[in-house]
């Protein structure tokens, strides 16, 4: 295999283990979130801040290198021009890797529209909780001001 195409797989390998470690980080979130663990799901936080960090640094890694890599064979910077003009065996390894990838980054997409979902919920309960709270609280006061008013008017009446 080529430099520029090893180095490619490598950070594509590289990115499909961060996506990885991502994955389990997003579950054991799913399940904090579910459970409203709110101390566990405040420290999964970094983690998943610094994975994805991580995970945008690779792909923009990634698209350099496929860039130089189809400057290099004279083609466009999209991965079926590359897989055309690479060698059959490189192709094929590409095409695999890539497959992966296209793969796990649906996944993780998936697992975070999910989270988000649950956060979303979770926010919407909240706040008709919180709703029904003040309402209650309005109708206790005002009910509280006019017992207090009528409490008056027959302590008037009775001095």
């Amino acid at each position: 295999m080529a430099k520029p195409t090893r180095e490619l797989a490598t950070l594509w390998w590289d990115w499909l283990s961060t996506a990885e470690r991502l994955i389990i980080t997003l579950h054991e979130q799913t399940a904090a979130l579910t459970l409203r663990q709110v101390e566990r799901i405040e420290n999964l936080q970094p983690e998943l801040d610094s994975l994805m960090d991580r995970m945008q640094e690779i792909d923009g890694q990634a698209v350099a290198c496929a860039k130089k890599l189809a400057g290099d064979l004279g083609t466009e910077p999209n991965l079926r021009s590359l897989v055309d003009a690479l060698e059959k065996a490189e192709a094929q390894e590409i095409q695999s890797i890539a497959n992966r990838v296209i793969v796990v980054g649906r996944n993780v997409q998936q697992i975070v529209a999910k989270n988000k979902a649950l956060v979303e919920n979770e926010i919407e309960f909240v706040n008709g909780t919180m709703a029904l709270v003040a309402r209650e609280a309005l109708e206790n006061r005002s009910n509280y001001k006019a017992r207090s008013h009528d409490s008056s008017v027959l302590l008037n009446q009775v001095a």
